[in-house]
């Protein structure tokens, strides 16, 4: 860099308000007062659990979004200047990853206390070194129906390239030997197979999908010695713009369009290497080369790379534990001055109706929607949508309308 452009690289960033802070920053740290939830002792475990949960899933979006377009900045002549702080995006990147190692060491430090509590509480995710001779009885019997039918494993070596990992999908990873070379073998963890195994008898103890197969690899890659394994995962960016890619939102072939991009979304570049477990040297070095990834990106955390599970933990509990461990049910109210047996349109044209979620239900806002679907004298409906559940009546109002 010039000594000219040097300076007024320097004098731009001078013109960064002081009283303002990186949006992505500050988005960790929003993120981080989500985790504040899981440490509070107040807060019931198992809902503790689902604030951890909750937390991993924010930070998965947080690097296929966010650090995802930072990436995609960094790689540009002219990378933007952020206006608020002043750093590049190269810059932003190292201070967030800087920033979420320790949200990782933190978040693995509150897993460990809520799962000695639920544990107490016979909530038990247990070891392959903690199951009885019938747990082992039937897990093997369960590995052999169940799980070994579905299994893809691969073998990489010279005459097997590195294959494509899916983004978000879990895999365990093994470093085999034989015949004095080594060679990895990789071993995805099936969608259609469930998270969590639940175990005979007491139903508190259970699994995790991936951790039967990491116990299990050794039989499966029973041609080589297993020098090493772990269970791994992979970020990508998934920030891809569809007028970028010359999309026609008019074309009638819009839900082919919206498929091949999401295809595209996968094969988009790491941004992300999350190991369960530490590794050799020589193991991480194979990996990061092969992704490719640096050092900054590689997380090695206790906890379960994907949480989801512990929203169905409940389901599994008797009526006096699920009370105990998780927050009374919520059941919201109906705002006041509105008649849910009367046609909501007249209603909103007297006077304006203020709506709180979810302190307050949904139907009136549906019932609503629902009228103008089918009422001839509307002309059009108008909604941001952000996210929507799996069966959203939302959705069935407007494709009626």
């Amino acid at each position: 860099m010039s000594e000219k452009a040097e300076k007024n690289g320097k004098a731009g960033r001078l013109k960064a308000p002081a009283y303002t802070q990186n949006r992505e920053l500050s988005w960790l740290q929003f993120n981080a007062r989500v985790m504040e939830e899981a440490e509070d002792e107040s807060v019931p475990l198992l809902e503790r659990m689902k604030f951890l949960a909750i937390f991993t899933s924010n930070l998965d979006e947080f690097f296929m979004i966010r650090v995802g377009s930072l990436g995609d900045l960094a790689e540009m002549n002219k990378p933007p200047i952020d206006n608020k702080s002043g750093l590049t995006p190269a810059e932003q990147l190292q201070k967030i990853y800087a920033a979420v190692a320790p949200l990782y060491r933190r978040r693995d430090r509150i897993f460990s206390e809520v799962e000695k509590g639920l544990r107490a509480q016979g909530l038990w995710q247990v070891s392959h070194g903690d199951l009885t001779p019938e747990e082992h009885k039937f897990l093997r019997q369960y590995f052999k129906t169940m799980i070994e039918p579905v299994l893809s494993p691969q073998i990489v070596d010279t005459n097997h390239p590195f294959p494509h990992l899916e983004g978000k999908m879990l895999y365990v990873g093994v470093l085999l030997a034989k015949k004095k070379s080594e060679v990895l073998g990789l071993l995805p963890v099936p969608a259609s197979l469930p998270p969590v195994v639940f175990l005979p008898g007491d139903q508190g103890r259970y699994l995790l999908m991936e951790t039967v197969l990491y116990e299990y690899a050794d039989h499966v890659f029973s041609m080589y010695d297993v020098l090493e394994k772990t269970v791994f995962c992979v970020t990508r960016n998934a920030d891809i713009n569809p007028d970028d890619e010359a999309f026609d939102f008019d074309s009638d072939d819009f839900r082919g369009k919206m498929k091949k991009l999401l295809r595209q979304r996968q094969r988009l570049a790491p941004v992300r290497l999350e190991l369960s477990r530490p590794i050799s040297e020589t193991f991480l070095k194979y990996l990061k080369e092969h992704l490719p990834v640096t050092q900054e990106q590689v997380y090695v955390t206790n906890a379960p790379l994907k949480m989801g599970y512990a929203f169905a933990l409940p389901a599994k509990l008797s009526e006096n534990k699920r009370r105990a461990l998780t927050d009374a049910p919520f059941t919201p109210g109906v705002p006041h001055g509105v008649r849910l047996n009367a046609p909501i349109t007249p209603q909103v044209q007297a006077h304006d109706i203020l709506l709180s979620y979810p302190f307050e239900g949904m139907d009136t806002f549906l019932h609503l929607i629902r009228e103008s679907a089918y009422d001839p004298d509307v002309i059009s409906i108008k909604i941001t949508i952000y996210r929507l559940a799996r069966k959203a009546k939302l959705v069935e109002y407007l494709c009626a309308a």
